[in-house]
Formats: structure tokens, C-alpha cells, sequence
């Protein structure tokens, strides 16, 4: 199958097998210890210590209890030769316990502490942006010539590390982070998901030139967009310049704790996951690191049947979007869909009964007796979707309802509230909403005659639904198919969550679903459906509801789609934290989460520092013992600020920007 774009001809897009059939991308094989990673093997979990190296009974007990989790690798870092060193110690009392888990020692800076590590673990972990570059932002005007000398000096320093794994058999991992691209990169690729994948691609020619193969790659990013895009494109040079196709390792950087952290990890890993990539996850999420074996795993056994469960899909000869760059599908608007509104939140609230005003608190929307007016807050519901019975009551203004035809036909208030029809109602039916019309749409109702009908119609919104277990693939083909027949109609996607279904896996399976069609811009608005259940209690609905009103919001953001609330980058911490990442991470939040879309960066130490959080308005970063230095944007403010006063500093930069809002301020 080719995928060409004829907006980008020219352009080798094959960056998976199929993007309606679920085939995982055929890879090279990687000896790590006793457990091979590639293709012919499971989707490996990992994840990351976050106790001091140098601690090796903490650092022995907390692999335990992370390999007890699901972990199957366990990365720990070495910044030094002390804690290099050190890992032959944690490695002996492990096995001395009898685990067998391969270690990966994470360098940053010091090549001197990988050469020794990779004599004494399984793995090592490289970052190209660092290893044997430097990044002080600054740009250089580079020669082809000087630029040429710069690799050379870097082989130089890389060339007795590869030789070493060579040796050992120990495997490597080039792990590109957006974040701590060198200052070299940024100034000839710029700050793009080219640029990263140079980046490690630079390393690896070397590792083949020397005929060292056991290497898997990554492209880590916290802004969803752009890791995807890297991941993407990573395969495509790889298959382009004939290198072997390496397995790969994915992860989002910097996730974030609690919904939004396991929402923005699967927006990312599920997207790529979706079409085959990926060979081992890890999910970083600032909490406990045995709390994210299960994330991952959770994530990766979507995949462990979808080749048979998944219903055949029609094939996509031609690709109508540039997989490597963010474009939004280009729609007409229709009243405040499409165009270039933000995407709507429709909520479900047809399976209610007896709908009261309190009720609507599930889906952000507050009732105000005493003045007798409502109140939105950030994460309050743009449409309400009542099926057959309205809502009986005015509600809050900006708000509007969806009815099933039938009953949008005896309604009272027939201005207010916008029906939707099926496919046979939207072909035969001639009494419509004067604005605004619903279709439900799936990809077996796209007739010949229904194209017909959309191409001219100027005031449908589709929602789009699937029942295939290959649920994204299905959608984004009929989302293709839109764009190949010139229909401009908005889109709202619409996911119908299974009442069993716990919170945790909705966050994860909708997130996926839903976000991998966001990243690549198509959607305006989601939809997350009540299925019924028997019996269930009125409170117990209603708290389903504000749990899919939460995650249809955080989907929205962690796709960079929709910015409806603070949003944090906060690393997972790890042996060179500097401070308490948790408590400081809730500490921020507490105080800071009413502004509405403003982005601050919580890192542990410089390596997580100003370039890993490339994306945020502001940095708390830590530099030493309770230290900590504060950003704007990459400019460091403010140095050395005792970390008891760290918080109010930090408002106060946000203050001084006019970017702060009292609490009262923000909900009024």
C-alpha cells in the first residue's frame, strides 16, 4: 500500500503496514538480558526508579515492587561514575532475590559513567541531545563543513561506548526527547519532529557503520502532537535511507499525574499503537513508578486480539493528510461547529431519568438559585444530548440541546434544540432545524446518495460512531473518505463507553480512539456515549457522567486541540530529583489550577529542565539541595530560590505577567 498525499507528493509517507488492518511493523530483534524485544515478541512494560542510586537496598526494594507491578525492564539513572558503578551493586542483590529483570542505566552528559554501565547492565539509554553535545540556546550559523567537524567530534566520543555494547552484547537505546534537542539540531533543523529524528539518526549511522545493531529507538515528547509526528517520521527515514527497521520504544514525556497524565499517555502511545508501532511503553506519570506497569499494560493488551476481533475495513489507497504536520480537516461552519471554532463536548444525558437541575453539576453546569441564573465552569458541556426526552428546564445560556428527531418534532421549543436524524430521517424527512441539523453517521451509511446529499447540505453536524473493534482505523476511514468526496460538513466523534467498563481503561480506550483522530486534526467536537444500565441508581449515572464530561475535556487538551484548563509537565522523578516531585506537583496545582490554559513545567532536576519543557509558559525546575530556579518560557527568572518560597515566587511571575486570576476571579 502507498500512501501518497497529493498535497505532499513526492513525500514518502509509509510510515505503517495498513491503516485499516491491524499489523504490527516487522522489526529487528534486540537481546536485552534474557528478554528479547522486536515484533516476534509481546509489547514490553518498563518504567523508571525514582529512588537515589546510590540508595541500592531502596533501589533493590523499589524494582521489586515495580517487576511485582508488570514492569519487564527497569531503568535506572547514572549521572556519574559513582552511580554507575553502583548499579553492579543493585544488580547483585537482585539476582541474589532471585530477579532476573534486565537493568537499563539512563545517562545524560557522561559518557565515561555509559561506557562503564554498559559493562555492568543489560542496557544503556543515550540521549543523542546530550551525550556528547550541548544546548545553551543558543543558534549557530553552521557550515556544511563545520557542521561535518561537529560529527566527527561526536563519533570521536560515541565510537568507545558502541564498541563496548558490541562487546558485552549489551543492548542501547537512542532516546531523542524533543526537549533537549542540541543547540547543533535546532539550528539547522529547527525545533521539529525532523530535527529529533536526525538527531538520533546521526548516532545510529555510526552504530552501523561499526556493524552494532542491538538498538532500539525513541522519540519522546511531551506535546502528543509532535511525538506521534516523530514516531512517524522516523520510520519513514529509516525505511527511506535502508536502515534496519529498529523496534521501538514509546512514551510521552512529562505526563502529568492522575486523568490527565494516563489521558495524555494514551493520546500518544494509543495513536501509535493503533497502527502497529511500538515494541515496549513505558508511561510516565508523576506518581509511584509501580503505578505505571499498569497503565501500560492496560494500554498494550487492546492489542493482543485486534487482528482477529477487528471487522475488515476498506483500504486506503491514497492518504488525504500529511501524517508529519498538524492540519485541522477543513470544514464550513455550522452555528458554532466546524470552521475555526474549538471542538465541542457533546455529554449524554439521554439515559437520565427525570432530569432535575442539580443533575447538570455532572457535566459542568451549576444552578444559581439565589440570583437564578447558571453557571459554566471550564469543563462545562457545550451541547447536552437528550435522546427522547428533553431536558424540562431553561438551561444555562450558551447551551443547547440534541434531541432524537422524533421528539425534536413535539418539542416545545423548537429553536433551542437541534435534532438528530438517522440516515432513512436525513433522506426522506423535509421538516428541519432552520440552523443546525445532527446526522449519525457510520462508515456502512456512506451511500452514494448520502455524499450526494452532504455535499450540498450547509447546516448538518455529523456524528460520526463505530462498533468495530478496530474502532480509530474505522473512523479515520470514514473521516478519509469525507475529504475524498469534498464534503466540509463538521464532525463530532463519538465513542459509546461500555458500562462495565472501568474508569481507568475508559480514560485509556477513549483516549485512544478519540485522540489519535484529533492529532491529526480531524474531529470538531467528541462525543463519549451512556450505555444503559439495568437498575443502575440515578447517582450512580450521573457520576459516570462527570467522569466522561472529565475525559472528553482532557482527550481535547492532551490532543493540543482544545486548552481548557492548567496544564502541568511534570516529570516522573527519578534518582535525581531534587525535591519531593509529588507533594511540590500538588502543591502547584492546588493553587494554580484555575488558570484556565496556562501551561507550567514541574521538573526534578536540569537534565528535565528548561528543554524538556519546551512547551511551558512557566518552569519550576529543580538545581540543587531544596533549590530551585523558575522560568519564563526557556529564559530561566529567577536562580537559586529556597524551595519554601518557590511556590510564591512562581505566582508571582505569573502575577507579574498578567496571567494571574484570584480563585473567586476564575470560577465567577
Amino acid at each position: 500500500m502507498e500512501l501518497i498525499s497529493p498535497e505532499i507528493s513526492g513525500l514518502n509517507t509509509r510510515y505503517c503496514d495498513s491503516l485499516t488492518e491491524y499489523k504490527r511493523r516487522q522489526t529487528t530483534t534486540v537481546r536485552i538480558g534474557d528478554l528479547p524485544m522486536g515484533s516476534e515478541f509481546p509489547i514490553r512494560v518498563q518504567s523508571m526508579t525514582t529512588i537515589d542510586t546510590m540508595d541500592t537496598m531502596g533501589s533493590v526494594e523499589q524494582t521489586i515492587r515495580m517487576v511485582e507491578a508488570g514492569c519487564e525492564y527497569v531503568r535506572i539513572t547514572a549521572p556519574s561514575i559513582k552511580e554507575a558503578q553502583n548499579l553492579e551493586n543493585i544488580r547483585k542483590e537482585l539476582r541474589r532475590r532471585g530477579y532476573t529483570v534486565p537493568l537499563i542505566a539512563d545517562i545524560h552528559f557522561t559518557p565515561n559513567a555509559a561506557e562503564l554501565a554498559a559493562r555492568l547492565v543489560e542496557k544503556v539509554r543515550v540521549n543523542p541531545g546530550n551525550y556528547a553535545d550541548k544546548k545553551r540556546f543558543e543558534t549557530i550559523d553552521y557550515t556544511d563543513l563545520s557542521y561535518q567537524a561537529e560529527l566527527d567530534r561526536i563519533r570521536d566520543r560515541f565510537v568507545p561506548l558502541v564498541k563496548i555494547c558490541r562487546e558485552y552484547g549489551t543492548a542501547m537505546r537512542i532516546g531523542t526527547n524533543h526537549g533537549s534537542l542540541s543547540d547543533r539540531i535546532l539550528s539547522r533543523y529547527g525545533d521539529t519532529p525532523l530535527g529529533m529524528v536526525e538527531s538520533a539518526l546521526e548516532f545510529l549511522r555510526i552504530c552501523e557503520a561499526l556493524n552494532y545493531y542491538n538498538i532500539v529507538i525513541s522519540m519522546k515528547a511531551s506535546n502528543t502532537q509532535v511525538m506521534v509526528q516523530a514516531y512517524r517520521l522516523l520510520v519513514q527515514k529509516l525505511d527511506e535511507e535502508g536502515l534496519k527497521p529498529y523496534p521501538l520504544h514509546l512514551g510521552v514525556t512529562e505526563a502529568g499525574e492522575g486523568e490527565d497524565g494516563r489521558i495524555k499517555s494514551a493520546v500518544g502511545i494509543g495513536t501509535l499503537l493503533e497502527d502497529g508501532l511500538g515494541d515496549t511503553v513505558r508511561v510516565s506519570l508523576t506518581e509511584e513508578p509501580e503505578l505505571e506497569a499498569p497503565v501500560a499494560k492496560a494500554l498494550i493488551d487492546r492489542y493482543t486480539k485486534r487482528a482477529v476481533e477487528a471487522k475488515p475495513i476498506l483500504p486506503v489507497e491514497v492518504l488525504p493528510i500529511n501524517p508529519y504536520q498538524y492540519f485541522r480537516r477543513q470544514t464550513h461552519e455550522v452555528f458554532n461547529f466546524g470552521g475555526t471554532n474549538v471542538p465541542r463536548v457533546v455529554a449524554d444525558f439521554s439515559k437520565v431519568p427525570d432530569v432535575e437541575m442539580p443533575d447538570l453539576k455532572a457535566v459542568g453546569h451549576f444552578y444559581l438559585p439565589l440570583p437564578d441564573k447558571w453557571k459554566l465552569n471550564d469543563l462545562g458541556a457545550d451541547y447536552l444530548y437528550a435522546g427522547k426526552n428533553p431536558v424540562p428546564f431553561m438551561i444555562a445560556n450558551g447551551s443547547r440541546q440534541i434531541l432524537d428527531y422524533r421528539a425534536w418534532l413535539r418539542a416545545e421549543d423548537g429553536v433551542n434544540m437541534f435534532p438528530l436524524l438517522n440516515p432513512e430521517e436525513y433522506l426522506t424527512v423535509e421538516h428541519r432545524h432552520g440552523q443546525m441539523n445532527f446526522l449519525q453517521l457510520s462508515i456502512t451509511d456512506l451511500s452514494a446518495t448520502i455524499i450526494s446529499r452532504l455535499k450540498e447540505d450547509r447546516q448538518v453536524v455529523l456524528i460520526l460512531e463505530t462498533n468495530n473493534a478496530h474502532a480509530m482505523p474505522e473512523l479515520r476511514r470514514l473521516l478519509f473518505a469525507l475529504v475524498e468526496n469534498e464534503i466540509t460538513a463538521p464532525a463530532v466523534l463519538k465513542r459509546t463507553c461500555p458500562a462495565d467498563l472501568t474508569d481507568d481503561k475508559l480514560q485509556l480506550y477513549a483516549a485512544t480512539d478519540m485522540g489519535g483522530l484529533l492529532i491529526d486534526g480531524l474531529g470538531d467536537g467528541v462525543m463519549l456515549g451512556a450505555e444503559a444500565i439495568p437498575g443502575e441508581e440515578k447517582g450512580h449515572l450521573l457520576k459516570r457522567l462527570a467522569g466522561y464530561n472529565s475525559t472528553a475535556f482532557g482527550i481535547l487538551q492532551a490532543a493540543r486541540t482544545r486548552m481548557s484548563k492548567t496544564e502541568y509537565i511534570s516529570c516522573p522523578s527519578c534518582g535525581r530529583t531534587l525535591f519531593d516531585l509529588q507533594e511540590t506537583t500538588a502543591t502547584i496545582r492546588k493553587r494554580t489550577d484555575h488558570l484556565k490554559g496556562v501551561k507550567i513545567g514541574i521538573m526534578g532536576c536540569i537534565v528535565n529542565g528548561p528543554g524538556e519543557m519546551a512547551d511551558a509558559d512557566y518552569g519550576y525546575v529543580g538545581v540543587g539541595k531544596d533549590r530551585i530556579s523558575l522560568y519564563r518560557g526557556q529564559n530561566v527568572i529567577k536562580k537559586f530560590v529556597p524551595a519554601v518560597n518557590a511556590v510564591d515566587e512562581l505566582i508571582g511571575l505569573i502575577r507579574e505577567d498578567g496571567r494571574w486570576l484570584e480563585p473567586e476571579s476564575a470560577e465567577g
